[in-house]
């Protein structure tokens, strides 16, 4: 199989948010993918754009806009968009039109800065399922490729679960 290279859309969301115990809140800050692909070893070439530093809870539809955008327009037809957990399902849906592009949203429960984050695992996932899955929309998330239209996070078990 040919390698194909991948965009990597960071929107923000929990897996690069930062604790700063002086003001004992989470903030959004640099992100961290670019660290963890090169702490994974990541040999694959690969692109990283950094679209927002939101929370989910705060994209609105011109920030989802934003996101199809640039992914339908990227020569890359392989793109990985980092993303907030909450409202991850509602940007897949806002994705789902675009044709010939295997888009796979992923995030994190727990910081990526933080020693025991989903972070890394979520993001191999998802730069797997990119390389894999026919052209669609998806979610990797909780040891699983979703359809992205399918999914639903449950806030009580902590993971996404198919609808």
């Amino acid at each position: 199989m040919a390698a194909q290279p991948i965009l990597v859309l960071t929107t923000g969301g929990t897996i690069d948010k930062n604790y700063f115990d002086q003001l004992s809140e989470y903030q959004i800050t640099d992100s961290a993918i670019g660290e963890l692909l090169k702490e994974g070893r990541v040999t694959l070439p690969h692109r990283i754009v950094e679209l927002m530093r939101k929370d989910s809870l705060e994209l609105t539809d011109e920030d989802r806009a934003l996101i199809a955008d640039t992914a339908r327009t990227a020569p890359e037809s392989c793109i990985v968009v980092t993303h907030g957990t909450d409202t991850m399902a509602e940007t897949a849906k806002a994705l789902a039109g675009i044709e010939g592009k295997t888009i796979v949203l992923t995030g994190a429960l727990a910081p990526a800065r933080f020693a025991e984050s989903d972070a890394s695992f979520n993001l191999g996932m998802a730069f797997a399922a990119a390389q894999t899955a026919p052209a669609g929309v998806y979610i990797a998330m909780s040891g699983q490729v979703f359809d992205g239209l399918k999914v639903r996070k449950d806030r009580a078990a902590g993971k996404f679960v198919a609808l």
